[in-house]
Order: structure tokens, then sequence, then C-alpha cells
């Protein structure tokens, strides 16, 4: 009798991980994967057959860790998020299984350099900043410590743009980064589901007398999963991101076709899958509304459906659920996840609503990032009901219920319900999908220490009043293997040579470093290895913008989204005033202040910021009294792969928003892992940085929130810093003259408008003087070169508690209720 297919044992070639084996592999994927010989193969030949190659070491452990789930019947975690910043993969890959310098001795060996073929590798682009960056970070932890997570997102086909900066300008340019395909992502076409939009619902009795719901007359969309492999540090765990692309219910229709009307007949396709074509949309017209608005839905919806599958293979009721699943929603971009379980569990599996939002509540957890109002999510309620009408319905029956619940609670208090409500009646009926997401879950997290106090003492008080527990505190952190190991090899292999490999997987090993700072060799050495990461940065401006700047300058880094709150027009308030200072023949440490960051396309004040960091730098740089002692350099399409050229550079990192605007923040974290001070405010994790690594290593200038508040509760006047302050004055006055646009005197004056006659909402005016009195000190630091050294040795140290390790450890303890499942390491490494 013939074997089931299931049950066959197969007989594997096992790839090993030493220069042999991979040399050989090499060749046999140049051949047979990608149809080249070594005569006609280029560096992005060799690229594809080398990740070819890491993958085939990944597969196995791979198929095993998911098999594992399957046996233990384990509780798993789902990570859903409209971002997933990635990177590149190569490398990391290579580095987490242990296996970067087979391949190196491999590929020297053949007479190839493993520096030019991983530059063949485009930056995934699926996430612009923090949110999608440290979601990567999460799946990296969750893999190492050999949680059972899963990352569902969206198969971008663009990301959100390619930034170029043309005349001064930001130009956005498609970012079509699957140009050349994937070599890392598995298309599972089997995967499909479906995905309802539009359409109108019909209420009937059952035979029970029971209200219930049909969604019929809608618009279907397929939603089709691609898997990716995201393996751990040294572990034999590699978890899944799975991603989903939209795909049409059909290609084409073939009587549109036939009868010549081309475009017709592919219109419905083309439509369909516009749904995954490109990463936020501009949210300025009702189209792209309404797109992000299914964007969001197509990827929640399918998730679920695929979590429903898989946990029905071994449980015939839904009771279990919550055991089984924990759902994290990061930011409220997925929180439509709530209604749409509410839906799949009342209208599907004809379960009662009490039970089906018992179990809803206890699977969902909501991570919130962001303190300010305006940046809240909300959606109007008609176009909620156009797109999504059953969602509609329960979200409103979850709102009625709880409002009663508030009601029985605060009898007679009519403002508190108004203020809870799901549905803001103040102007044009909108959904509060922050509210929704706090209502849905059994936990919400702020990120940082300041951020969650602020959510409970601000946005979210009257939450934080009816549910005392249910709001508590994550700080984010990022992963070292990344952000140190792969981004930083030469510091990582001069900290591994004094202190071992135990920090790689345990962050606060560093603290071992403390003593070294006083051991004049290791300060040389660790000073060595900044120069060379600078040279190194100063070799790609030199390349990318054809501008010289100085090693031995101050590298002062400001790396970050354009925003206003982000309080980069600051930084450039301090530079015309250093300008204006070496101008009138005063001393200056030689300074290359570097910025990098995209503006959303719709936001006008941040491009025009660009432009005037660009306008500002085009001056500076070119005045031959200024003698190279000041540079300005914007490098343009800031990305994970820029940030790991720059950071490593950076002497000086710029963590200046407002207090008590910023949630976290994690470029601070990934400064100070590599030896940059901080000039910041008390805001996000700074203020959580500043007590790790002590007030003396770091520069802390500015208002505190409190502060903030009694400043902007007490009037505000913009116009009193700006008269009393002469430096102030002149740098405004120049910004607004035309000094730095002299082919268009007016060009900046919405600039100089919005920190003065409009209210400088931010307070950049009122935290000049400060900021300025406090880069001074950190130019009387910086000239005392093993003073620096001191210091930025120390901030490495202390860096221990910001690893995302210990946030993941934190979330699997007090949200998921989540364990490790561990198995042996393979023995097959050299």
């Amino acid at each position: 009798m013939a074997k089931s297919p299931k049950s066959m044992q197969l007989d594997l070639d096992k790839p090993a991980f030493d220069a042999q084996s991979i040399k050989r592999s090499l060749a046999n994927r140049l051949m047979y994967s990608i149809g080249k010989d070594p005569i006609t193969a280029t560096d992005r030949d060799w690229f594809y057959s080398a990740a070819a190659v890491v993958r085939e070491r990944l597969i196995e452990r791979w198929m095993e860790t998911m098999r594992s789930y399957y046996r233990e019947d384990t509780k798993r975690v789902y990570y859903f998020s409209m971002e997933f910043l990635m990177g590149r993969t190569l490398m990391n890959s290579m580095l987490n299984i242990d296996c970067e310098e087979g391949f190196r001795r491999a590929l020297t060996d053949m007479g190839l350099a493993l520096e030019n073929i991983r530059e063949m590798e485009n930056d995934a682009a699926l996430g612009n900043g923090g949110l999608g960056r440290l979601a990567a970070c999460f799946l990296d932890s969750m893999a190492t410590l050999s949680i059972p997570g899963y990352g569902y997102g969206i198969r971008y086909e663009y990301g959100m743009f390619n930034q170029r900066i043309e005349h001064g300008v930001q130009v956005e340019h498609p970012d079509n980064w699957l140009r050349y395909g994937n070599p890392w992502e598995f298309p599972r076409a089997e995967v499909l589901y479906p995905v309802k939009f539009h359409g109108r619902v019909l209420n009937y009795a059952d035979e029970h007398g029971a209200m219930r719901y049909h969604w019929v007359d809608s618009d279907d969309v397929m939603a089709m999963a691609y898997d990716y492999p995201i393996p751990g540090y040294r572990t034999d765990t590699v978890n899944n991101m799975r991603l989903w692309a939209a795909k049409a219910t059909r290609d084409f229709d073939l009587g549109y076709f036939n009868e010549g009307n081309y475009i017709r007949a592919v219109e419905d396709k083309n439509e369909s899958e516009n749904l995954s074509k490109v990463l936020y949309p501009d949210d300025t017209t009702e189209m792209g509304r309404e797109l992000r608005l299914k964007q969001q839905y197509f990827f929640v919806c399918a998730s679920l459906q695929d979590i429903f599958y898989r946990y029905r293979k071994f449980h015939d009721t839904f009771d279990e659920l919550p055991n089984k699943v924990a759902i994290q929603l990061n930011d409220t971009h997925p929180s439509i996840a709530i209604p749409e379980l509410m839906r799949m569990l009342v209208d599907l599996h004809g379960m009662a609503w009490e039970q089906a939002w018992d179990i809803t509540t206890r699977t969902f957890a909501y991570t919130n990032h962001t303190l300010m109002p305006e940046a809240l999510e909300t959606w109007p309620v008609a176009l909620f009901e156009r797109v999504l009408p059953r969602h509609l319905q329960i979200v409103y029956e979850i709102n009625h219920r709880f409002m009663r619940e508030v009601m029985h609670r605060y009898p007679g208090d009519t403002e508190l319900l108004r203020r809870l409500s799901i549905i803001d009646e103040s102007q044009n009926k909108r959904i509060r999908m922050a509210h929704l997401a706090i209502v849905g879950s059994h936990k919400v997290n702020g990120v940082a220490e300041i951020h969650t106090q602020l959510m409970k003492e601000t946005i979210f008080a009257d939450f934080h009043r009816l549910w005392p527990d249910k709001i508590i505190n994550m700080t984010n952190g990022i992963t070292p293997r990344r952000w140190l190991n792969q981004a930083n090899p030469g510091l990582s292999k001069l900290i591994t040579a004094r202190i071992g490999k135990a920090w790689l997987k345990e962050l606060s090993e560093l603290r071992r470093l403390d003593g070294l700072a006083e051991d004049a060799a290791f300060r040389d050495e660790f000073a060595q290895v900044k120069r060379a990461n600078k040279v190194r940065l100063a070799q790609v401006i030199e390349q990318r913008l054809a501008l010289r700047v100085d090693p031995d300058s101050l590298f002062d880094v400001q790396i970050k989204r354009m925003h206003e709150y982000k309080r980069q027009l600051l930084n450039v308030l301090h530079i015309v005033t250093l300008y204006n200072r070496i101008r009138a023949g005063g001393e200056s440490v030689p300074r290359t202040v570097i910025f990098g960051g995209k503006a959303a396309p719709g936001y006008q004040m941040a491009k025009r910021v660009i432009k005037l960091i660009n306008d500002v730098a085009d001056v500076v740089n070119n005045d031959p009294l200024v003698g190279g002692r000041l540079k300005v350099v914007f490098i343009p399409n800031y990305d994970v792969s820029t940030a790991e050229d720059i950071i490593p550079a950076a002497d000086l990192s710029q963590q200046i928003s407002t207090a008590g605007t910023e949630a976290s923040g994690t470029g601070n974290m990934k400064l100070a892992l590599n030896g940059a001070l901080t000039i910041g405010t008390l805001d996000g994790a700074n203020i959580e940085i500043h007590n790790e690594v002590g007030a003396e290593n770091i520069f802390i200038f500015g208002m505190t929130t409190e502060e903030v508040a009694q400043l902007r509760a007490g009037g505000y006047n913009p116009w009193q810093y700006y008269d009393s302050n002469p430096e102030l004055k002149q740098a405004l006055d120049m910004i607004n003259n035309g000094y730095f646009s002299p082919d268009d005197h007016a060009r900046f004056k919405p600039v100089f408008d919005a920190l003065t006659r409009d209210g400088d909402h931010y307070l950049l005016l009122a935290d000049y003087a400060a900021y300025i009195a406090c880069q001074q000190q950190v130019e009387h630091l910086y000239r005392d070169k093993e003073a620096w050294m001191r210091k930025a040795i120390l901030n490495v140290a202390r860096m221990g508690k910001f690893s995302s390790d210990r946030t993941i450890r934190e979330y699997a303890q007090r949200i998921w209720d989540v364990h490790a499942v561990t198995r042996k390491r393979h023995k097959d490494r050299v």
C-alpha cells in the first residue's frame, strides 16, 4: 500500500556551514537557479545566488519551528502592523545563523567581495518610520527569544516613495523595490482569502427569533499570502512574517476583451490590486482616504481568517481562542480587527454577543504611539458606512453598550459620555479608532514611561479613571543584532574582544564596559573605530552628493521623519546662528550637520523645511569666510541601509522634540548604542536614557512637559523671544528676508510666520536660548577628545535597558501570557 504524502519522510541534503560547502552551494544556485555561469554573472546574480544559499540554511529550521508550534498547540502572538521596515535581509540572516565568516571565505576564494554583493539588495519598502522599524525589531526579538510570534501586514508593491532632492526640493518617485524580485519571500498561491467591501446588510430573525445579519452585494478581493522567514540570533527558531497581496477575483472580462475594449477588460483587476500597490496612499483626497481604509481592513480580515484556519485545526469551539491567540495592534491602523473579529464570531459562527465580546477583548491588546490628539486616527462615519456597512453597525453596538456601562458608573455625567464615546459627534460624525482600540482590548500600552504617564493624565485620562489597570508601560527597544552587530562591525568586534559575545542576547552585559572608559588603550581603540566609521560615511556623502566633509569634524546628526514637532527647524536656527558667529570671527569646533528624513507628500511645511535646509547648506558650504568649519548635509532617501551608514559615524544625536510630543523614539537608542552623545529635551525615551547613562553623560536642555503646559496656559507670545534675543532675531530675519533664497526672497516667509505670527505651536523660540547654550557645552566637551570618548563609551555601556529583547519579555509576561518554545540547536556548524 502506497504511503500518504503527508507521512512521507523526505531524504534531504543537509546544507553545511563550512566555506567549501558554501562555495559548492553558490555554484549550484548560480547555475541551476539563476541560469548563469561565472563568465556572464553580475554582482546582482551572485547576490541572488547567495540569498538562495542562505535561504536553504533557514528553511528546514523554519519548518521545524512551525511544526513545533502545532505539536505543542502553544499560544501564539500575532503582531498586526501596517508597516514592517525590515531593511536588507542578507547580512542580518548570515549573522543570525552564524555563517557570515563561511560566506566571506567562500566568496573571497571565488574572487568575489561580500561587500559588493550585499549592496545589490534593495531595502524592503514595507514601512516608513519608527513604527515599522519597531515592528521589525520586535520580530527579531521574538525569534531570538523563541517566542511563537508571527507578523501580519501588507506586501506593498511600491514603498512610500523614493525621495530625491532636486534643486533643494523633495521630489517623490515610485519606490519600485520589487523591480528585481524578492529572493526572501515564498508566494503561497494556495493561501487565498476573500475580503469584502461595500454592499449592504440584510437583517433577519433566525429560527430562535435572534437577529442575524448577512452582508451581501459586496465587491470582493482576494488576499494572497507571501511568507518571509525571520531567523533568531543563534537559535533554531525561525518565525514567520506573512504579508498579503491583493488579487482580483478574476483577471479580466473576456467579453470586453473580445469587443476590443482592452482597458475596460482589465479595469476591475487593476482596481482590486491597487489595494496592496502603495504604502500610505495620499489621504488628502477622498479616493486616497478610502484606499487607506480599505488597506487596513484588507490585511486584518485576511489575517483573522488565517488565524481562525490555524486555530480550528485543533479546536472545535472558540472558547479557548484567548488562551491560544494574542493579537497586538501596532497603533490604531489595525484596530478595525476588533469589529471584524466580532463579525466573524457573531455573524459567521452564530455566537452570542456577550460571549463574542468577552473573547474579543481578551484576545486584543493595543499599543499607542502618539500623544497628539490631531494624530489620533478617525474615520468619517459616511465613508465607513459606504465601505464597511456591517462594521459600522457593530461599532455602533459596541459604543452603545460601552456608553451604557459608563452611564451606570457615572450617572448624569453627559460630558464624560461625550468625551469617551467611540463616535465623535462634534462635527461630521467620525469614528475614533483609538477609543475603539482601548474599549476592545484587555491591555493598552504606552512606549516610554513619560508617554504612558501622559496617556493616563491627558488624552486618555477618562479611560484611566474608568479602568485604572488597563494602561501600562512598555518602553520601546531596538535589536542589538542589527543596530550594533550588523551596522557597526568594528565596534561589535572591539566589544566582543573585551567582554565576549553574551551581550548580543543579553544587552545588559554591556555594563561590563563601564570600567573600560578609564582604560586609555580601550579609549584609543574606540576612537579609531569611530573615526573609521566617519571616514566611511564621508566617502558615502562624497559619492552620493559630491560634497567633501571632514571626518575629524563633529558629526552632528538629526535623522528622522520630517515633522514640525521633531523640530528640525530648531536645528536650522542653530546652524544659522553658528554661521553668523563664524562669519563674525568667533571660534567654533569644525562641525558637519547631517540631516535625513522624508516628508509626507502632502505635508507642505515639512517639505518647505527640507528646502530651507538645502538652501542654507548651499550658502554655508560655499562661503569662503566659513572655510569648511561648518558643513550642512541633507542625505536623501533615508532608509534602514542609510541609517546603518550614518548611525555608527555619529558623534552627536539630536533628539530635540518639544517636551510632551514624542511618544518614545528609537533613533535615540540606536545612536547612543553606537557611541553618540545625545542632545535632547526631556521627552519620550530621552528621559529614560538620561536616567540610565547619567546626567553628566547627556546634554539636556529646554522646557519640561509641565513647563510647556504652564507656558501655553499663561499665553505664549513668540514675539517676546524674537524681540529680546538679538541672535535669534538675526537668524529669523535672514530666513524671512531671503538671505538663503536670493532667487525668491519670500520663499521662507511661511516659515517665519509659523514661528511668529502663527504662534510657534511647538515652542522653538521659547527653547532656542537653552538649545544654543547647550550646543556650546557640546563644543566645549568635544575639544577634550579623551573626555568625549569616556562619555561615549559610558553611553554604549549603559544602554542595556533599551534592547527589544527586554521589551518583548515584558510583553510576553504582562500582556500576551506566552512562553518560549525551545528546541535543540543544530550541530551542523563548524
